[in-house]
């Protein structure tokens, strides 16, 4: 059963982030290892940002943005 996640607004930043960057991943059809690789991170460090789970660098925030085709700013914005 799926958990109702709360509106991305009431999201800490880490857990924004991580819901924009899974969403954007999935519209562009990546594996969390093409993404990786895309971005010059490992496959399980995505896995843990995407969940909310890590406190990421500004340059690693960066460098997904770059990968999925976003600004930082937008996938940051309540």
């Amino acid at each position: 059963m799926k958990t109702k996640e709360k509106p991305l607004k009431l999201q800490p930043a880490k857990i924004r982030f991580g819901l924009v960057l899974r969403n954007a991943r999935e519209e562009l059809k990546l594996s969390q290892e093409v993404l990786a690789e895309r971005a010059g991170l490992h496959r399980t460090y995505i896995g843990q940002v995407e969940r909310g789970e890590k406190n990421i660098s500004v340059d690693s925030m960066e460098r997904l943005a770059n990968a999925v085709h976003l600004q930082l700013w937008d996938m940051l914005r309540p």
